[in-house]
């Protein structure tokens, strides 16, 4: 159980969640290819303001409900920082990576 209050960070949605009617957006942190877990992974909106954070996974599995439109998720971690955007117009279910070097 995590101490934050934020759900489980897993690959898989859960079972009461329909992404056809929610913004999701889900992926992993890597490095080098592989899984990066315990990065802090936070979105940004589109002017650039922090929105949420969660902590991923021991796979590097994150996820984040939001509103439609343009984001940014940028990975924090020990082993280097990097970051991606989106733009999710709708709903639906946004698959990101985010390599950190």
């Amino acid at each position: 159980m995590s101490s934050c209050g934020a759900p489980a960070q897993t690959a898989t949605l859960p079972a009461n969640i329909d992404a056809g009617k929610e913004v999701v957006l889900s992926g992993r942190v890597l490095s080098a290819g592989a899984p990066v877990g315990g990065a802090f992974v936070r979105l940004l909106d589109s002017a650039g303001e922090f929105t949420a954070e969660v902590v991923s996974s021991e796979g590097g599995d994150f996820r984040f409900f939001a509103a439609p439109g343009s984001w940014t998720v940028r990975a924090l971690h020990r082993s280097g920082n990097g970051e991606v955007s989106v733009s999710a117009d709708g709903p639906g279910l946004h698959t990101l990576e985010v390599a950190v070097a």
